[in-house]
């Protein structure tokens, strides 16, 4: 399903929300966006640009779920199949490609509606970019760069410390070759999304959940997926410039650092393009950086016990809170998944592990099972000290060292030296409204 082709499916299904009036990105779309969070938003009319944005196609899971052909339980199957199994994606001609209707001439950024999110903001940014370099000894690496706008040709990107474009970075003493691509399908974006081994290539594994056709740049030799509605290609190189303030997935303000300029060299599109927009901090950029590890996390707590499934919870960030489903089969189980979760996702901070009747994607269900199944002084799991994540305001960052917190688990499953019968819930029959109403 593409861009083009979920804004259909959306207008089918009543979830877009058209907006025809003039909004203006500096400020004002954002403010509309969060009004709407949880909505896919179409901007038809945008004050400065002559392309329409696109923002909240991936603010629900029933969107992912609907892209892949699936149930929302059953996406976890789904990513996890693809990041096992990598497909390699067909190349098309560029002439066929759709990402290549259109050269931008002369290349001008400030065409191309990047949002100022919140009055504090560094400036405009663009926050819905994957970022495709090519490692000297690994190959393509494929991920997600929060971009600030500098001016018509030139951007500031927030690469993380020792992951993939940092690592191909400093191995290349000149200038490092790099296409940008915004407006992609959900597909892509959650496969951009994940860390697999550094020698996968994301769009493999794009392509092992849908169709990703890819074609090749006009001024290097990476490949993009061929529906992008933007390719922006160029090179990253080693001058600095201060990034942020920015809020980041915490909704918190992130601190400013010196990040390296990337000079944009050709900028190419679909006619009339549509420019995805994803707001800091809100559903779309919780569920895109959340669910695609829940994968790493199911796959070890299934070395230790039996994993039914994950949710990595927009109340924690989408980053920093996980709740674990399993099928319990000894006494140790809970405190074994609780341990394997952090092994999975290693900025993970709480978790909560709880029995097959618990519905994960409930909140009040799994309070409930902390309720009624938890005791403190037994089930309650403390680690001080230990590597997290840049993104938890309350961890202790010290620059250039691995941000560390203390990590906590709950075993809210049912006690194994107890009756079942004595935590289980006792089913209520509910009338027949319509004998009443």
């Amino acid at each position: 399903m593409t861009l083009r082709e979920f804004i259909e499916f959306a207008r089918q299904a009543g979830y877009l929300v058209t907006i025809d009036k003039p909004v203006n990105p500096y400020l004002e779309m954002a403010s509309v966006i969060a009004a709407l969070d949880g909505r896919p938003v179409l901007f038809n009319r945008v004050v400065g640009s002559d392309f329409r944005v696109l923002s909240g196609q991936c603010s629900d899971r029933r969107y992912f779920a609907a892209a892949l052909g699936c149930q929302v339980n059953e996406l976890l199957f789904r990513l996890a199949d693809a990041y096992r199994s990598p497909q390699t994606p067909p190349v098309v001609p560029r002439e066929q490609a759709p990402c290549a209707e259109v050269t931008m001439q002369p290349v001008d950024l400030c065409r191309i509606p990047f949002l100022t999110h919140y009055q504090g903001d560094a400036g405009p940014y663009a926050t819905a970019a994957i970022a495709i370099v090519n490692d000297p000894d690994t190959g393509p690496n494929v991920s997600f760069h929060r971009l600030l706008r500098l001016d018509s040709t030139r951007v500031a990107a927030r690469i993380v410390e020792r992951r993939g474009t940092d690592t191909a970075l400093r191995k290349t003493p000149d200038d490092l070759p790099v296409a940008i691509c915004i407006g992609l399908p959900l597909h892509v974006l959650l496969a951009a999304s994940m860390s697999p081994a550094p020698e996968v290539d994301e769009l493999a594994i794009a392509h092992a959940l849908a169709p990703t056709p890819v074609t090749r740049c006009l001024t290097n030799d990476l490949y993009v997926p061929a529906e992008a509605e933007f390719v922006l290609e160029g090179r990253i190189t080693h001058r600095t410039v201060a990034e942020g303030p920015f809020v980041d997935l915490t909704e918190t303000w992130d601190i400013v650092r010196q990040q390296p300029v990337i000079e944009i060299d050709c900028v190419t599109h679909r006619r009339d393009a549509i420019y995805h927009a994803l707001l800091p901090g809100m559903l779309e950029h919780k569920l895109l950086m959340g669910m695609p590890k829940e994968p790493s996390i199911y796959a070890a707590v299934n070395e230790v016990c039996r994993c039914l499934n994950v949710n990595i919870t927009p109340g924690g960030t989408s980053w920093l809170h996980a709740v674990v489903q399993i099928e319990k089969r000894g006494p140790d189980d809970g405190r074994k998944a609780a341990e394997a979760a952090f092994r999975g996702h290693g900025s993970l901070k709480h978790v909560v592990v709880v029995d097959a009747d618990v519905d994960i994607y409930d909140p009040n269900d799994v309070e409930w099972a902390v309720a009624t199944r938890f005791q403190a002084d037994k089930d309650l799991m403390v680690w001080t000290d230990q590597p997290s994540s840049s993104l938890d305001p309350s961890a202790t960052h010290v620059p250039g060292q691995k941000s560390r917190s203390a990590k906590m688990g709950l075993d809210a499953t049912i006690p194994w030296d107890r009756p079942r019968s004595d935590f289980q819930r006792v089913p209520l029959p509910k009338a027949d409204l319509s004998r009443y109403l």
